[in-house]
C-alpha cells in the first residue's frame, strides 16, 4: 500500500479570532486581574490598620512632614494663629489621642487635608479666601472630624498599596511619579459618606467653640458662586462634595440639632 502524505494545514495552530480581538481580551483580562488584586490588598490593609491604635499612629507620625506631597511654607507667620485656633477646637474633642499640628502649604489651590499623626495641612490659597474665623474654624473642624473617624489612616493605606502595586508591575521613575500622584489623590480624597460625617463633627466643634454656627458655611456659598472670579474652585471640588449640597446639609444639621445659625462673627485678621 502506497503512503501519500497529506499537505500540512498551516492554520491548525492559528486562532480564528482577529488579532485585535485577542489583544483586547488579554488586556481586559489582565486589567480585571490587577484590579482584583489591588482591591484585595486595599481591603487587607484597611483591616490591618484597624488594629493600629490612634495613640500608636500619633507616636509613629509625630514629627512627619509629607515632603513628597505638599510644600510646607515655613515663613508664613499665619501658622501661629492657625495652630491656636486648631488647638481651641480640638479641646472640644475631650478624648482625642492627637496633639494636632498645623502647617501651611504654599499652594494657591483651595484645600485642606488630614494626614497621619494629627497633621493638618491648609493651603495659603484657602487662607486667602476665608472672610471670617468662623469659616476657617469649620474647615479645621472638618479635618479634625476625619481624624475622629480615622478616614486619613485608611486613605494612607490605600495610597501605599497603589504606589507599591504600580511600581511592582511596571517600575521606572515615570511610574514612581505616577504612583506618587495616585497616593496624593488618595490622601486628599474621601468618600461622600466620610465627608458628610466629618462635616457633622466639624459643625459640632464650631457650635461648642462659639455657641452658634453662624458663617460656618459662608465659604462654601462663595465657592459655589460661579460669578466670583477671585476663587479658583477646581482643586477643592475635586476632593470634596459640591458646595450647594454641603450648605444644604449643614443647615439641616444645624436645625435638627438646635444649633443657632446667627451670632457674633470673628474677623479673619491674623489668618
Amino acid at each position: 500500500m502506497r503512503f501519500i502524505p497529506k499537505k500540512v494545514d498551516d492554520s491548525v495552530n492559528v486562532s480564528k479570532e482577529h488579532p485585535l480581538v485577542e489583544a483586547g481580551t488579554l488586556v481586559i483580562g489582565l486589567t480585571l486581574i490587577f484590579a482584583a488584586i489591588a482591591a484585595a490588598l486595599i481591603l487587607i490593609v484597611d483591616l490591618v490598620l484597624l488594629f493600629v491604635s490612634p495613640e500608636r499612629e500619633a507616636a509613629m507620625f509625630s514629627n512627619w512632614l509629607p515632603d513628597g506631597i505638599v510644600a510646607v511654607e515655613e515663613e508664613d507667620k499665619r501658622v501661629v494663629a492657625l495652630q491656636a485656633l486648631t488647638t481651641r477646637l480640638a479641646r472640644h474633642w475631650e478624648d482625642s489621642p492627637y496633639e494636632f499640628r498645623v502647617e501651611i502649604s504654599a499652594d494657591d489651590d483651595l484645600n485642606a487635608m488630614a494626614l497621619p499623626g494629627g497633621l493638618i495641612i491648609v493651603t495659603s490659597g484657602l487662607l486667602d479666601s476665608v472672610e471670617s474665623e468662623n469659616e476657617l474654624a469649620f474647615v479645621l473642624g472638618h479635618e479634625i472630624g476625619h481624624f475622629r473617624n480615622r478616614d486619613h489612616i485608611r486613605a494612607l493605606g490605600r495610597g501605599v498599596v497603589l504606589t507599591i502595586f504600580f511600581v511592582a508591575i511596571s517600575g521606572g521613575d515615570s511610574v514612581a511619579n505616577l504612583s506618587m500622584t495616585i497616593s496624593d489623590l488618595t490622601l486628599r480624597g474621601f468618600s461622600r459618606g466620610q465627608e458628610a460625617d466629618a462635616d457633622k463633627f466639624g459643625l459640632e466643634l464650631v457650635y461648642k467653640e462659639y455657641g452658634h454656627v453662624a458663617e460656618s458655611w459662608r465659604f462654601f456659598e462663595r465657592v459655589g458662586d460661579e460669578d466670583n472670579a477671585l476663587i479658583d474652585i477646581a482643586a477643592y471640588l475635586s476632593t470634596h462634595p459640591s458646595p450647594e449640597d454641603r450648605v444644604a446639609r449643614m443647615i439641616e444639621l444645624a436645625e435638627s440639632n438646635g444649633w443657632p445659625v446667627t451670632g457674633p462673627v470673628v474677623e479673619s485678621e491674623g489668618y
